[in-house]
């Protein structure tokens, strides 16, 4: 990749999350979160797995920031568990939480470190749950402002980066529309409030981050998707326009434009949620950046029997888990990843000219972008993922593509750091660039990870 260039600060990273790496699930007067209690229902997760231990990281994160040095990463996202902070959601700050995200930034800035900080990763505390409904109750998203402004007075002195959620899309629709993720819920009329009051939070706690922090940078991650016709026809063209307005729209639409994606919005009027005068402008305040979480395309078919929308989208993994996609790949990769999903670069472009063109080139960070594979170590006590590192490499290039062509993209975060706890999959799908034995917590840094390394490495040295 001698010919790949990036512009100037361009950051590298990785990313991970509080409740797919920490452990701890009770430690130190955590509260418990909803994914604590879907974990125990049965037959939600996969063997059963739950991320009360994961990748231990809150005993000991120091290794972790020891392997980031290594690979020669500029920044690292991670999220704080929102019930580690305040255990029953508001009220009492637990200290002893604060005070564990308070000696990661530091350990991550002694090692020449950007910390990106995620402050809502889908672990709600469960008495908020229980309480309000979550955030299909509007008084969340004031909650989850006063949480932002507990982390940002300890924090915002030493944080410049914040992402106030992500992927709510994800969050809305797997955990109280089809009811895959935790809380489990399966609620039409919960949905777009869960969309709406996620959205108001994020707008709500914005503004608290700058008031405390004026230089902070504040953006949000979303799942995006290009999404295609299954057919040229009619009626799969107009399926496809609306489930893009379903998933991309519903959020870059409010905003950047203020408005909610009008045909999807009026198609959904008996569950749209109430939108008070003000909601809308405190959600397009200005963002300082968009994260991009980008995994694969989706291709949609017309079909009558879906509620709400009369589609079905083939392809969409965070939907269906379905990949019929058309054409050929690049056979140095394989053809799905081993969650099942294409692997379709040319989709990340698409996504990044996209929010250039239609949404007025804001600064972009790839906030994820990664693929799971069936990674095993070997005798020779290394995890050989060639796979995992043609997929890094074809995504960068495109990134860098995009970039040249005018795209303000600003960093990319490889998903994950390390293997980790991948929610109803459990610890059967690998991600990583680091491989973990979750047994022993055994770290090992894999193929692709010291590509990754040396890609870097042989980019800062021109």
């Amino acid at each position: 990749m001698s010919d790949v260039v990036f512009p100037p600060g361009f950051l590298f990273g990785a990313a991970t999350s509080a409740y797919q790496i920490e452990g701890g699930h009770d430690a130190d007067g955590k509260g418990p979160s909803v994914w604590d209690r879907f974990v125990r229902r049965p037959g939600r997760v996969h063997k059963g797995h739950t991320g009360d231990v994961a990748g231990d990281t809150y005993r000991d994160f120091r290794p972790d920031v020891a392997i980031m040095r290594r690979l020669g990463l500029d920044a690292y996202r991670f999220s704080v568990s929102w019930p580690r902070v305040l255990p029953s959601g508001r009220g009492a700050v637990n200290q002893a939480g604060l005070d564990y995200y308070d000696r990661l930034v530091d350990a991550l800035l002694a090692a020449g470190i950007a910390p990106f900080v995620t402050l809502f990763h889908w672990d709600l505390p469960q008495a908020l749950q229980d309480a309000l409904g979550g955030f299909a109750g509007r008084d969340c998203a004031a909650l989850f402002a006063d949480y932002a402004e507990v982390v940002a007075r300890r924090l915002g002195d030493r944080v410049g980066h914040w992402i106030t959620l992500n992927e709510p899309w994800v969050y809305a629709t797997l955990g109280h529309l089809r009811g895959l993720h935790a809380p489990g819920r399966r609620n039409p009329w919960a949905f777009l409030r869960v969309v709406h009051h996620q959205l108001l939070g994020h707008g709500l706690a914005a503004a608290r981050l700058r008031a405390l922090s004026p230089a902070a940078r504040v953006g949000l991650s979303l799942n995006l998707s290009p999404i295609y016709p299954a057919t040229d026809s009619d009626a799969d063209r107009a399926a496809a326009r609306l489930a893009d307005e379903a998933t991309n729209r519903l959020f870059l639409d409010p905003l950047c434009h203020g408005r909610y994606p009008a045909a999807l919005w009026s198609r959904l009027r008996p569950f749209r949620p109430p939108v008070r005068p003000d909601d809308m402008a405190t959600i397009a305040a200005p963002l300082d950046f968009v994260g991009v979480n980008y995994y694969t395309r989706a291709r949609v078919r017309r079909a009558w029997y879906v509620p709400f929308l009369g589609l079905w989208p083939d392809g969409l993994p965070l939907l269906t888990g379905e990949v019929k996609p058309e054409g050929e790949g690049d056979e140095s990769v394989p053809r799905y990843s081993g969650m099942g999903w294409e692997v379709y670069p040319a989709g990340l472009f698409e996504l990044l000219w996209r929010l250039k063109t239609e949404y007025g080139n804001p600064p972009v960070y790839v906030t994820e972008n990664g693929a799971a594979y069936p990674d095993t170590l070997t005798a020779d006590g290394r995890v050989h993922d060639e796979a995992r590192r043609a997929y890094l490499e074809q995504h960068l290039a495109v990134v860098a593509a995009a970039a040249r062509a005018g795209v303000d993209a600003r960093g990319y975060f490889v998903w994950s750091l390390l293997d980790n706890f991948e929610w109803t999959y459990g610890y059967d799908k690998r991600f990583g660039l680091v491989y973990v034995d979750f047994a022993s917590q055994r770290r090992v840094i894999k193929d692709s990870g010291l590509w990754y390394s040396e890609f870097i490495r042989n980019l800062r040295a021109g």
